[in-house]
């Protein structure tokens, strides 16, 4: 191999050489030539004809003795590398890169008399420097269809129109709470005004404990979502039936106050209760499978240390505007229609923490999505940017609808329990049943992780997300998820103690106020303690979600495969709904 480079180098050496030696001998003659013009111009006149026939044979006989000169030295050669490839075929270890090197392709041009001529290779000489075919690529496997990368960075904003809406009701509202806050102010400075003494008994016995129960629950729900982090298998157990027992006793509590407001608050509490209690056994069989999911889907948590920034954010937030909001109630008692003013606050206030919940929801699955989808350690403060700007109208919108649609599945499942043969009124469950169903598809909590991770729409998120469960059977598992009812329930625990605390409270210092500020205890405890736990119920959603993408992802084990395989094989039967007798419905 090294010799034949060499002898192709030897080649193109002499070539050049030739090139070069034409040129000089042209230039040497052409300033002969003009010596003798300058020299004896009249003799080049008179002579001209038989100089030009001399100098035209001399440089006709002068270009043909090098034309074949030239053509002996290429002959040579030819037969030169005519023998080199004979020597070159019999050697076995010829390897075609090494010959891609001397780049054979590109013709050698020799310039004589002013031209250009190209030497072409022969066909055997083309043939054996023409590099083989590439082989052929491997097959490869058909991955699951995802989104791709681009679309991880969406930069639309999502539901518009509810996003307009929201930033509206938030204008009203901090308008309407300023108003009524100037409304108190005012009504606390005039001496002659009516509603003085009673606006007074309000800041006095009723806003201390609104925040008492405020901070409370904050407390309380970072230690339920601590204690869920560390022990899941213990607390699952533990926020079921002490949420039982805690709304048994507050309503307990209320009902030996022994006043007709308190007693009503204490029968809601009772009956909440027992059905926490039937809903406690009616899940035991699910608890097992509920604590293994929170157990992994928990585990990326740790490598996120500002995960919970987010949520302490908006606990602060919400502290700061249930203390305003506050204020405001205390200044309606000063305006028209005090009752119609407090009822909208209230629905503003739970509109407003269930968007505040949401965020957190959204910011948590968008970095525990990313680590799932593409391995990558997202940046929680612009996940929480993110979510306040681009994705703020999805959350509006299923904070608007998603409690609803929950509840009234709730219900439609409600009567497909008491479903009888011969029961006229419960005809229509099935019916109802399916509605719901229908609606689901359209808004569900499921939608969240896609949001977060592609940017999509609330609607087109909720369908894409359930029709991906549907496409890997996996509907049975996640439509009986315990997690959301286990963040539930946690909030209604916190809630309930509250009622315990600030009812006790406040009878002993102004027993008109027991029952009203039982309630808003309760619903301040429920909404402040959702905020915190939406972290571990983001967790659990982008689990499933993101296995359902790509279950063959290393960063999941094998527990809903496994499920899987057993609900199909008939060996692990999810729990029936249950019914009544027939001998109790006739």
């Amino acid at each position: 191999m090294n010799i034949f480079a060499w002898k192709f180098e030897e080649l193109s050496v002499v070539l050049l050489q030739v090139v070069v030696e034409r040129e000089s001998e042209e230039e040497r003659r052409e300033e002969k030539e003009n010596d003798e013009k300058k020299g004896d111009a009249e003799e080049e006149e008179e002579e001209e004809e038989v100089d030009d026939g001399e100098v035209d044979q001399e440089r006709e006989v002068h270009e043909k003795e090098e034309l074949d000169l030239e053509k002996g030295k290429l002959e040579a050669v030819v037969d030169e590398t005519k023998a080199l490839e004979r020597i070159e075929d019999q050697r076995d270890h010829f390897h075609v890169s090494m010959l891609q090197r001397l780049n054979p392709t590109n013709p050698l041009r020799i310039v004589i008399n002013g031209g250009t001529r190209v030497t072409t290779p022969s066909p055997s000489h083309s043939s054996r420097f023409q590099p083989p075919p590439p082989p052929p690529p491997p097959p490869r496997s058909t991955p699951t269809p995802q989104q791709s990368v681009t679309t991880l960075n969406s930069r639309k904003f999502t539901n518009k129109i509810f996003l307009l809406l929201f930033m509206v009701h938030m204008v009203v509202a901090v308008a309407l709470v300023c108003f009524l806050i100037f409304k108190g102010i005012q009504g606390l400075i005039e001496a002659s005004n009516p509603a003085k003494k009673k606006e007074e008994r309000v800041l006095k016995f009723f806003l201390p404990q609104v925040e008492v129960a405020s901070l409370l629950s904050i407390t309380l729900a970072f230690a339920w979502q601590k204690a869920l982090q560390k022990w899941p298998q213990i607390m699952v157990y533990f926020i079921i039936w002490c949420t039982f027992f805690m709304s048994l006793s507050s309503g307990i509590l209320l009902i030996c106050f022994q006043k007709p407001a308190t007693d009503g608050v204490g029968v809601c509490f009772i009956a909440f209760a027992i059905g926490n209690g039937l809903y406690a056994c009616w899940v035991s069989p699910r608890i097992g499978f509920c604590f293994k999911v929170l157990l992994k889907s928990l585990e990326p948590v740790s490598k996120f240390p500002d995960l919970n920034q987010p949520a302490y954010w908006m606990l602060g937030s919400g502290f700061l505007w249930m203390s305003l909001w506050i204020l405001a109630v205390v200044g309606a008692l000063n305006f028209y229609f005090p009752p119609l003013i407090i009822i909208a606050l209230f629905l503003s206030l739970a509109w407003t923490t269930e968007v505040m919940r949401n965020v957190v929801n959204i910011t948590v699955s968008r970095v525990i999505a990313l680590y799932y989808l593409r391995g990558m350690q997202s940046n929680t403060q612009f996940c929480f940017q993110r979510a306040l700007t681009r994705n703020l109208g999805s959350a509006c919108l299923g904070s608007l609808f998603v409690p609803a649609i929950e509840a009234l599945r709730i219900v439609a499942r409600g009567l497909n329990l008491l479903e009888g043969e011969d029961e006229f009124m419960f005809s229509c469950a099935h019916c109802c049943l399916r509605v719901m169903e229908s609606i689901f598809r359209y808004g569900n909590g499921w939608a969240y992780v896609q949001i977060a991770a592609y940017g999509k729409g609330f609607v087109n998120a909720s369908q894409d997300t359930w029709a991906l469960f549907e496409r890997k059977e996996m509907v049975p598992i996640v439509d009986s998820d315990m997690t959301s009812a286990v963040c539930f329930l946690t909030g209604v625990c916190s809630g309930s103690i509250c009622v315990i605390v600030v009812a006790a409270w406040t009878y002993s210092v102004h027993q008109p106020f027991t029952a009203s500020i039982s309630l808003l205890a309760f619903l301040v405890g429920y909404l402040m303690t959702r905020i915190a736990m939406a972290l571990p119920h983001a967790c659990v959603s982008c689990y499933y979600v993101c296995y359902a993408e790509n279950p063959e992802n290393r960063l999941f084990d094998k527990t809903i495969k496994d499920r899987l395989e057993l609900i199909k094989s008939g060996r692990d039967v999810l729990v029936p709904t249950p019914r009544v007798p027939r001998r109790f419905t006739r």
